[in-house]
């Protein structure tokens, strides 16, 4: 019985002689920059056939779709076997320790286009994206002392979004990826676990991605995300820049009293994920109203809706607030490089949002400075140097009862603002805003954080718990405040 000929054969035989030979001798070069095996040449192979029928069908001329979808454009990357490891910077070593079948700590960043994804593009786009990027083209192993990053090459998969936001990623099978890239309808999706990255390292990937995805879908001519995507990675890009950068400063112990927590039953994972969309404009204009930085102006907002969402009559509440330590010490690493510090409120001097914004903008002052972060960043430093020759199978067990039992008390909630994102003009024609999503928490109801991009900021609010009550009354304040937003987000997951 005669084999079924695909969708592409059936289009190659469709095609005059010299369009015909031309995608042979396409398709067999892919060989000559792919020595992955057998199964995942076959994938590979099969990504560029999808594209090219898409570009196909969309009336993109052959020549055209064979210049975009250069193979030479994986650089050797998948020429060569995997040679490289890489050490956990010193923030990135306690999350594999900590790490449970239920808690990983995983953050996403999304980027929402205007038009619904064609996957057979964001797939090629991210086999070319990777090669970029040789220390998230990685898998998590576990040394006598340490976790460690080594490099694993193989066919990167996109997958649909079909599972709650966040969820931890599956590690115990080999060569299984730290990172998962997701799509659904206009969004595309980069889950990191933290050992690889924090927002900004993140999102440097995320911009690549979409900006590779683009030049596909629309043909864009190359510009700088291009000539970035095609340049050779350096090793400061992977650098332990906590200890390239740390001062001789007295370390500032992390520990601190116990907040206040929200109420309500704690779930598994995220029960549910809102998005307060609002217009940058308008968010600046209530911020200086109040006088007050937009960072200032939300924990104030942030701490009003925690009261109510607390039963507790005494105490403080408090938040973490991640400061990315490149604005202190220039570096170039895509590895970890944030430290954090925390804005405390008492409860029953939580009412009037003037006096609150005075206060919290006193602690962002005296709490941020260059100083106090480079104690912090002493004090991990320290912890990891004092942990050096300690085995796994000892320190692991410790650290995990510190992280799910210590950690979290010390703090109510998370705000994390990424700023705004910079992209080349031509993108805010295909991209209407991002998103920036917080995972994973043991003790806290709540964790939120902040992106700007083409005129909107998004204000993203990760629930464990279903009490409405937060994200409610944020929604009210914003509305005291003539902040224009809409909200979007999900069902409550049970």
């Amino acid at each position: 019985m005669a084999k079924k000929k695909s969708e592409f054969e059936i289009y190659l035989l469709s095609l005059p002689g010299k369009e015909k030979e031309k995608l042979e001798s396409f398709m067999a070069s892919i060989d000559t920059y792919c020595i992955l095996g057998k199964k995942e040449l076959k994938a590979m192979k099969n990504d560029f056939q999808n594209a090219l029928l898409w570009y196909a069908s969309n009336g993109v001329d052959t020549d055209t779709a064979i210049r975009y979808l250069n193979p030479a454009d994986f650089g050797g990357f998948f020429a060569r076997k995997s040679l490289l490891w890489f050490p956990l910077d010193d923030a990135a070593k306690v999350y594999p320790l900590s790490m449970k079948s239920n808690f990983m700590a995983v953050f996403r960043l999304s980027c929402i286009f205007k038009e619904d994804v064609v996957p057979q593009l964001l797939q090629i786009a991210l086999n070319f994206t990777v090669k970029r990027f040789p220390h998230f083209a990685t898998t998590l192993k576990k040394g006598v002392f340490w976790h460690y990053l080594n490099a694993s090459k193989h066919r990167y998969t996109i997958e649909e979004e079909n599972s709650v936001p966040c969820s931890p990623i599956r590690l115990e099978r080999t060569g299984s990826q730290t990172f998962r890239v997701l799509y659904w309808k206009n969004r595309v999706s980069v889950e990191f676990f933290h050992v690889l990255t924090d927002g900004t390292g993140g999102m440097r990937f995320l911009k690549s991605l979409a900006a590779e995805y683009l030049r596909l879908k629309e043909l864009l001519e190359d510009d700088e995300e291009y000539e970035f995507l095609n340049s050779f990675p350096v090793k400061e890009e992977s650098e332990n820049a906590f200890e390239c950068y740390l001062q001789k400063v007295p370390p500032a112990g992390f520990m601190d009293r116990l907040a206040v927590q929200m109420n309500g039953k704690l779930s598994n994972g995220p029960s549910r994920i809102i998005h307060f969309r609002m217009d940058t404009k308008s968010l600046l204009d209530a911020a200086h109203k109040h006088n007050a930085t937009v960072t200032a102006f939300l924990l104030a907002l942030m701490f009003m809706a925690g009261r109510s969402a607390t039963d507790s009559m005494n105490g403080e509440h408090a938040v973490q607030v991640p400061v990315n330590m490149r604005k202190y010490h220039p570096s170039r690493t895509l590895s970890n490089f944030s430290m954090y510090f925390m804005v405390r409120e008492e409860l029953d001097s939580i009412s009037d949002i003037d006096s609150l914004i005075e206060d919290i903008g006193r602690q962002i002052r005296e709490k941020g400075t260059e100083e106090n972060m480079d104690r912090m960043v002493a004090s991990a430093a320290r912890f990891v140097r004092m942990a050096r020759y300690v085995p796994m199978v000892i320190k692991q067990p410790v650290a995990k009862q510190i992280y799910g039992f210590l950690g979290d008390k010390l703090f109510s909630n998370t705000l994390s603002n990424l700023g705004t994102v910079q992209l080349p003009e031509v993108y805010s024609k295909y991209i209407d805003s991002m998103q920036f999503v917080l995972g994973t928490g043991i003790t806290n109801r709540a964790a939120c954080a902040l992106v700007s991009y083409n005129g909107v900021t998004v204000f993203s609010v990760t629930k464990y718990t279903a009490d409405p009550t937060f994200e409610e009354r944020m929604n009210s304040l914003l509305k005291a405040e003539n902040i224009s937003f809409t909200v979007e987000g999900s069902a409550v997951w049970k």
